[in-house]
């Protein structure tokens, strides 16, 4: 598989680490409960189809994305800067 970093271009995906769903990004109020916080850390989702991950081009510019990808056939539908995402939200 292989990603398009918006800053040093497409790569391979060895460079680049998972770090989960792109839903990480919404974290709960520091206040929000054990509950909140414990669904947040430990429980995701292994959704079939198209979903928005996070990750990060660990061996390349550090720089962290959102990717949104087709989990059932690995194609890579689009990549953005996380920072661009989480001011768009």
């Amino acid at each position: 598989m292989r990603l398009k970093c918006p800053i040093c271009g497409e790569r391979d995906s060895r460079e680049f680490t998972y770090m989960g769903h792109a839903s990480m990004l919404e974290r709960p109020a520091p206040d929000a409960g054990d509950v909140v916080w414990d669904d947040y850390l430990h429980n995701r989702e292994n959704i079939a189809g198209v979903v928005e991950e996070l990750w990060q081009h660990t061996e390349g510019c550090g720089a962290w994305l959102v990717v949104q990808r087709d989990t059932r056939t690995h194609e890579v539908l689009g990549v953005k800067l996380a920072r661009e995402v989480a001011r768009a939200g």
